[in-house]
């Protein structure tokens, strides 16, 4: 969801005309997850909001594709979501609510007699890049889910006093109401669908997440951290659940991570994501992730996706068992490829700019949902090999009267000569070559991800305002090859800083429209963190606001809810070696007399990735050297800023603050 938040991004309400205004951020929808029904007759979807309260949040729909009318499983503004249809395509299971009840509902496949099956709660603990919480049985009569219960430390973590005695006490970086893991563990639970009797599978201290049902009924394999010390040491491994005793079949026992598995339709095998590396991070992976396959028994694991040089996604199989189809981020874009099981050369589906999101195959026809450079992502139907066609337009009113403004890309050499590297320029609207115009350097956070071509909101509101904005994909970056995302290994605060200045550098000499006295910069987390490093090494910026920024490495390490990180992106713990030095040369605290740049610093009150006190010491250290500088601390936030009425607030306050120093 916190992607969806990012690429909503509104800017000030003083916008040219028929331009974006902030407030539009709260009218913009998009779709996200996307299934077809068994028959293909019909398409399970989900609608992305943010006008409905605190946080933004879905809604499952179901539409009929012989005419495309669509019906909504929820009321109101109630949440829904996790769409699975009954193999004999007469049930529907979800998450949503049902009278005074939320957990999993049933209903048909019309949206009638819905029904409350049991409990979907879940945990604030961390737990990356987790899969399907909801998986029928193939008779249509049961149902697996995921829910939590609590653990052994629940009643001390949340007594006076507080007592902690996990290493992975604090909560996941979403988390914006508390400071603390809850320590409740999720487990795996079948329900009759008819009786709504329910049984529990699984218990103890692990947790059992991602789960998919055997094709023979027998087994549902998920993903679960058997470490005896899983908190220190994050490592997913792939098992199977017999569903007739609890007893557990370990397919996978590595040092590495398995992540989302998927039977294939034969039962024979089981695809799923995995990384090779010996040491991957709780909260981002420097490893891209790649498809690989597993017999039903164990044996014979090999990689599928290692012809594709690039970050892959959940995989799925196709109809007939013959290939499993993935996305993979590529140059900015994401797109769905097909990967032979027999080890044939992938394909891509298709090649369109922009980003693929969920989809689901049926037959010789795909749906997908897919964000172009006009759009926020909406639902697609390709049939073989015609052109694809649009099923929704949930923006149809919103974006009535604007056009977004073109997005070019741009390369060009690094500073030491070892990359070509590409960034992303949004022009700026009513653009006249003759005429100068403000730019804003927005970094993406990670490091290990990309920025591209789709639609940015935030990017097209300041377009609206006359500024361009330059995105770069500094080293480190995902969508590039592996050798590439592992170029910043050992280097934070380094050449992937330099990357974005050449980045500037290439832009304001090739498009000499741009006014470089009137260039500001902004990032979240790790651009965040390279805008607050970039200041204390130029005064280039007229103006910066890092949000959720990473200001003093030591303490960042030791404070933030994930141990591993900087272990992952230096090959050793911080107090090994001179490594506690190094970290400390490369934190921008460190150079702050350097600063000049006025400087708003924004951050969640109770972010646990990047924690305000990252905020609260740079603030009071570019204070004491004189720099103006502002602090805007959002209650109720984590990591980022998601209540929707914050992100409004944030990028108003963003614009003014840019406009303060431009003029």
């Amino acid at each position: 969801m916190y992607r969806i938040i990012m690429l909503l991004l509104a800017a000030a309400s003083a916008a040219l005309p028929a331009g974006f205004e902030s407030s539009d951020f709260l009218k913009l929808r998009s779709a996200g997850t996307v299934q077809f029904s068994p028959d293909g007759l019909k398409l399970a979807y989900t609608i992305n909001r943010t006008d409905g309260g605190r946080r933004a949040f879905a809604q499952l729909w179901i539409m009929t594709l012989a005419d495309g009318k669509s019906i909504s499983l929820s009321s109101g503004d109630e949440a829904s979501g996790d769409p699975e249809w009954s193999p004999d395509g007469k049930w529907i299971a979800f998450s949503g609510r049902l009278n005074d009840k939320s957990g999993l509902i049933l209903a048909r496949a019309d949206g009638t007699e819905k029904k409350y099956l049991g409990p979907l709660d879940g945990t604030n603990s961390p737990l990356p890049t987790t899969g399907k919480r909801i998986a029928w049985s193939p008779d249509s009569k049961q149902i697996a889910y995921v829910s939590a219960q609590p653990g052994p430390e629940t009643a001390e973590a949340t007594g006076d006093p507080v007592v902690i005695t996990r290493y992975l006490y604090k909560p996941t970086a979403s988390e914006g109401n508390t400071h603390f893991n809850d320590n409740k563990r999720l487990h795996i639970f079948v329900v009759d669908a008819a009786t709504g009797k329910s049984r529990q599978l699984t218990s103890g201290t692990h947790y059992e997440h991602s789960i998919d049902w055997s094709p023979d009924g027998k087994e549902i394999a998920f993903i679960s951290n058997r470490e005896p010390n899983e908190d220190q040491f994050f490592n997913y491994d792939l098992l199977a659940l017999s569903v007739a005793t609890g007893e557990m079949r370990r397919l996978t026992a590595t040092e590495n991570a398995e992540y989302r598995p998927h039977w294939s339709p034969d039962g024979k095998t089981i695809a799923y994501e995995a990384t090779k590396r010996g040491l991957t991070d709780l909260e981002t992976t420097m490893e891209d992730t790649h498809v690989w396959l597993i017999d039903a028994d164990g044996k014979n694991r090999r990689e599928l996706g290692a012809a594709i040089d690039n970050r892959q996604g959940e995989p799925g199989w196709s109809s007939d068992g013959r290939s499993v189809l993935v996305t993979v981020q590529e140059r900015g874009n994401v797109r769905l490829y097909r990967m032979p099981v027999s080890g044939g050369k992938p394909t891509a589906v298709f090649e369109e700019r922009g980003a693929v999101g969920s989809w689901s195959a049926h037959g010789n026809r795909i749906a997908y949902t897919f964000s172009t450079p006009g759009d926020l992502a909406q639902v697609y139907l390709k049939t073989g090999n015609d052109p694809p066609k649009k099923l929704t337009d949930l923006n149809k009113e919103v974006l009535a009267g604007k056009a977004a403004e073109p997005v070019e890309s741009l390369t060009f050499i690094s500073n030491d000569n070892k990359w070509t590297v590409e960034g992303f320029l949004t022009y700026p609207a009513d653009f006249h070559a003759d005429r100068k115009y403000p730019l804003i350097v927005n970094i993406h956070g990670g490091p290990h991800g990309q920025q591209g071509p789709a639609f940015n909101f935030r990017n097209q509101a300041y377009s609206s305002h006359g500024w361009a904005t330059l995105m770069v994909n500094y080293r480190g970056s995902t969508g590039y090859g592996q050798q590439f995302t592992d170029a910043v290994f050992g280097d934070q605060n380094g050449n992937e800083a330099q990357d974005v200045l050449y980045g500037v550098s290439a832009a304001i000499r090739r498009y000499l429209w741009i006014d470089r006295d009137r260039i500001g910069v902004e990032g979240t987390s790790y651009g965040g963190q390279l805008s607050a490093w970039l200041i204390t090494q130029t005064n280039m910026f007229k103006a910066a606001i890092p949000t959720a920024a990473i200001t003093n490495i030591i303490s960042y390490n030791y404070m933030t809810y994930y141990n591993q990180y900087e272990q992952m992106e230096w090959g050793a713990f911080p107090h090994q070696g001179d490594l506690m030095n190094v970290l400390w040369e490369r934190s921008a605290l460190k150079h702050v007399a350097n600063a000049r740049t006025p400087t708003m610093l924004v951050h969640g009150e109770n972010d646990s990735d990047v924690p305000i006190a990252e905020a609260e010491q740079y603030y009071i250290a570019l204070r004491d050297v004189g720099v103006d500088a502002i602090m805007v601390r959002y209650p109720r936030e984590g990591h980022g800023i998601r209540e929707p009425m914050h992100v409004v607030d944030w990028t108003d306050r963003s614009m003014r603050w840019f406009e303060k120093y431009f003029h």
